[in-house]
């Protein structure tokens, strides 16, 4: 439903949370052909493994600080 107005922004929070890491990376994967495509997505996890993943411009918020983290992929 998200994409249906063809929108500048998606916030997610949380999109895998309570999903199998094979269906996980499938949400994942598609919010980075979204972001291809001009569509800035913003999401809110806590699965690091996934993040790790697939790079992107990463903020860690953790006791009140907000850090930009770099990945080695």
């Amino acid at each position: 439903r998200a994409l249906l107005n063809s929108p500048k922004i998606i916030l997610a929070d949380e999109p895998t949370g309570n999903l199998d890491p094979v269906t996980a990376e499938s949400i994942i994967q598609i919010f980075h052909s979204i972001a291809a495509s001009g569509t800035a997505v913003i999401m809110a996890t806590h699965n690091t493994a996934l993040v790790e993943s697939y790079p992107a411009r990463t903020l860690l918020f953790s006791k009140g600080e907000v850090k930009e983290v770099e990945f080695d992929n």
